[in-house]
This record gives C-alpha cells, sequence and structure tokens, in this order.
C-alpha cells in the first residue's frame, strides 16, 4: 500500500514538472515572439505635412541662394564702372604686340599731329615712381575716349606691360553709340621707362568712378582740362581732343549711328593696313614718338625703330586734333557736349 503511494507522488511530481516546462516553453517563445514584433513594428507614421514643409524650406533658401549671387554678379557689373569682361586672350595679343613691320609701314596712317605743346617751359612731370609720367583723364561712356584707348594701349604696350585690361562699350546713349573700348579701371600697368597714371573719371552710366587726386587735379587745373579725352605726356605733349574719328570703328564709317565692331573685329584689322589700322597705329606711333621725347630716347629698340624718329622731327606744330572734338564737362564733370570750334 505504502508502494502504490511512493508511486502515484511520484507520477504526479512527473506530470507537475512537464506541465511546468510547457508553461516555460509557451512563456519563453511568446517572449521571443514579442521581442520580433517589437523590432519588426514599422515607425509610426509622419504628418505629411511636415515634409511639404521641409521642402518648402529647402527651395526658399535655395532660391535665396541664386538670387544673392545674381544681386552679387549685378553690383559687380554695374557699380562703379565694373561692367567690363576680361579681354579676349587673341585680342588682347593683337592690340599689345602690333608688328614693328606694319607700324614701320603705316607711319602716321595719314592721321594730323594730335598734339598741343604746353604753354611755357613746365618741368618734365614725373610719376609716382620716379618715371616720365603718361597722365590720362577719360570716361568709360566718353566715345571719344573709347576710341583713344586703342592707340594708347598700342603704344604704351612697346613700352611696358597692362595688367587686368576689360572690355566695355562707351555709352549707348551718346554720338557714336556703344563703341568697343576697354577701361583702365582697376587695371595696372608696368614699365622700366615711364609710369602710366589713368583717371576714368565716370563710368558707363555717367557715374563718377574716380575722382582725381590732388595732384592730378593740379595737372588739369593747370591746363584748364573741361572735357575727355586729355593725356599729358610729361608736360611735354598734350592731347586736348579726339585724334582720329570714332566712326571709323564702326560697320559703315560714313554713318556715326551704324553698328559698331567688335573688340575682337578691330583688333584683327591691326595685323594689316586698311582704315582702322591706318588711324589706330597711325596715333599710336604719334604717341609712342612723344613718350620717346619725355624718355630721352628710351628704350632704344623703340625710340629708333621707323618711323618713329622722323614722327619725332614733326612734333614742334601743334595742331588741335581731330577738328578740335572733344566730350566737355558740366562742374559735376558728368553731362557730354561735342564741343568742335566755330
Amino acid at each position: 500500500m505504502a508502494k502504490q503511494k511512493t508511486r502515484g507522488g511520484s507520477a504526479a511530481k512527473r506530470r507537475e514538472k512537464q506541465r511546468q516546462q510547457r508553461q516555460d516553453r509557451v512563456s519563453s517563445a511568446q517572449s521571443q515572439t514579442a521581442k520580433r514584433t517589437g523590432r519588426n513594428r514599422a515607425a509610426p507614421k509622419r504628418s505629411p505635412w511636415l515634409l511639404i514643409g521641409g521642402t518648402i524650406v529647402l527651395i526658399a533658401v535655395i532660391v535665396g541662394f541664386f538670387i544673392f549671387l545674381s544681386n552679387q554678379s549685378n553690383s559687380n557689373s554695374n557699380t562703379n564702372g565694373q561692367n567690363g569682361t576680361p579681354v579676349n586672350a587673341t585680342t588682347l595679343q593683337r592690340v599689345t604686340n602690333v608688328n614693328p613691320a606694319l607700324l614701320s609701314q603705316i607711319g602716321t596712317g595719314g592721321v594730323s599731329n594730335p598734339f598741343k605743346l604746353p604753354p611755357g617751359s613746365p618741368a618734365l612731370l614725373t610719376g609716382p615712381k620716379g618715371k616720365p609720367e603718361v597722365f590720362f583723364y577719360g570716361a568709360e561712356w566718353c566715345p571719344l575716349c573709347a576710341a583713344e584707348r586703342w592707340s594708347i594701349i598700342a603704344a604704351l604696350s612697346r613700352f611696358g606691360t597692362f595688367h587686368n585690361l576689360k572690355e566695355i562699350a562707351s555709352s549707348s546713349t551718346d554720338s557714336y553709340p556703344n563703341t568697343s573700348t576697354f577701361t583702365f579701371y582697376q587695371s595696372s600697368y608696368t614699365s622700366s621707362n615711364i609710369d602710366f597714371v589713368p583717371v576714368e573719371n565716370a563710368d558707363t552710366r555717367r557715374i563718377t568712378l574716380q575722382t582725381p587726386t590732388a595732384s592730378e587735379q593740379q595737372i588739369l587745373n593747370q591746363y584748364n582740362v573741361t572735357g575727355y579725352p586729355f593725356m599729358d605726356i610729361g608736360n611735354r605733349y598734350l592731347i586736348t581732343a579726339a585724334s582720329y574719328d570714332p566712326a571709323v570703328l564702326r560697320t559703315n564709317p560714313n554713318d556715326p549711328s551704324s553698328d559698331p565692331l567688335t573688340q575682337q573685329q578691330i583688333a584683327n584689322q591691326l595685323s594689316t593696313e586698311n582704315t582702322i589700322s591706318k588711324n589706330v597705329l597711325g596715333v599710336a606711333n604719334y604717341l609712342t614718338a612723344a613718350i620717346c621725347k619725355a624718355t630721352n630716347g628710351q628704350p632704344e629698340n623703340v625710340c629708333n625703330s621707323a618711323p618713329i624718329p622722323s614722327i619725332e622731327q614733326s612734333l614742334s606744330s601743334t595742331p588741335v586734333g581731330m577738328n578740335g572734338m572733344q566730350i566737355g564737362l558740366v562742374p559735376s564733370g558728368i553731362d557730354a557736349l561735342a564741343r568742335r570750334p566755330d
């Protein structure tokens, strides 16, 4: 009887143990399932308005950035005369490296002596580095200055090197509208023989760009300068009027209102003898001869080359220049008036 109870008790214990094991397995399985379900549960859905709002903000930032860049570009191109673009390499090469043989062949190009002699016997004008100074006074809007710069660059490139020249066009509302040219504003020039001091008094919109320094204003006062262009070559020779007719730089030289030639088209004409090269390079030879007078014939390779010595001999006369044409100034230094002799 006792053995039966023992066996019965043992069987009950085994069943209880098995039941507990099954319960433990079920609990463990449920726990693992819950963990997997928690890991795989999808993230709660976000509001679509949050995504839309973020997209709108991003677009606004991008648009604002491009507006900022556009304003910066407009500021650089339209403020204080900085509306120029870097000179095309081919154009620059043809203007600053004219074939000496062509310069000799052209001579004066049939252009009249453009210089006036300063009254009295003023001392040699020297520049910031103590060398003979070539002083230019003009304005970016001025069409006569536009034509003159072609000759200035061709001539001065024989004595030194220009840096950071930019292409511009003269005023679209003045005579000879949109004449292709360059600006000396924010450019530089290096030479062993001369100091080049340019002043671009107003930009293409006739807004004051560079105000002459006290010493520069003294030059203007000394010679009663009332208009553009003006050049003083060492107080030895003055240019107080256009040296040649800017109409030469247009598609129809007989019609000043015809389309202007581009910088590249003009530069392309400086490799052969033609109407444009005769005017531009003829004046450049005059400028070269005047500078050689101021530098006492230095450098020799330039000043002794034809036709410079023969032009130097002719510089004692004092004609006014191309019809005495000059762009005049009102007291503010901005308005334009074409002046011709009566």
